[in-house]
C-alpha cells in the first residue's frame, strides 16, 4: 500500500453560524461545533483510507474563542498519522471576518477514526508521509499520543517510569 501525504486528505468545510445553533450568549453551542469537526474529520479519514470510517475517539478539543451568531467558520481537517487501521485527524477551526477576510483560529481538535470493511471489521490503511514542518510535528506527536493512550488504557505496560519516559523522547 503506497503512503499518502496529509494534503491528500485535506478537507475544508465552510459554514455559517445560525441563530438556532447558539446558546443564550448568541455563541455557537460546543456540541454543534463538535459535530461539524467530526464531519470534517470523517471526510478526511475516508479520503485517506478510501474505506468506511468510524469515529473511535475525540482525543482533544480546545474551545479557545467564542463563535458569535453570523460568523463564517472554516474547518480544515487532514490526517496527521495513520497506524494499521486507525488514523489520527487534526482539525483547525477558523472564524473569518466578513468585512476584511482575515481569519482567527477559534478551535482545534484531534480525532481518531478506524477504517472498516463492509462487515465492520478493521481494515488496513495507507501510511502517511508528512511534508511540511507542521505536518511532521503533528505526525511525531501522534505517536506519543497513541503510546500514552495505550499505556493509560492498560493495553501497553510501562514497567517503570524510565520506560514510560522513553516513550516521549
Amino acid at each position: 500500500m503506497k503512503a499518502k501525504t496529509p494534503s491528500q486528505s485535506l478537507t475544508i468545510l465552510t459554514d455559517l453560524v445560525l441563530p438556532g445553533e447558539t446558546n443564550p450568549l448568541d455563541s455557537l453551542f460546543g456540541g454543534e461545533l463538535l459535530a461539524r469537526m467530526d464531519r470534517a474529520c470523517s471526510i478526511a479519514a475516508r479520503r485517506h483510507s478510501r474505506q468506511i470510517v468510524v469515529t473511535v475517539s475525540v482525543n482533544h478539543v480546545a474551545f479557545t474563542k467564542a463563535v458569535p451568531v453570523g460568523s463564517i467558520l472554516i474547518l480544515e481537517a487532514k490526517v496527521s498519522r495513520a497506524f494499521r487501521s486507525s488514523m489520527e485527524i487534526f482539525v483547525d477551526v477558523w472564524r473569518e471576518c466578513v468585512e476584511t477576510g482575515e481569519r482567527e483560529k477559534v478551535n482545534e481538535g484531534i480525532y481518531t477514526f478506524v477504517a472498516v470493511d463492509e462487515n465492520g471489521k478493521p481494515t488496513q490503511v495507507p501510511a502517511i508521509s508528512p511534508e511540511t514542518p507542521l505536518e511532521k510535528e503533528r505526525y511525531d506527536a501522534a505517536l506519543r499520543r497513541k503510546q500514552l493512550s495505550l499505556v493509560l488504557s492498560g493495553r501497553m505496560k510501562a514497567k517503570n517510569a524510565t520506560e514510560l519516559k522513553k516513550l516521549f523522547e
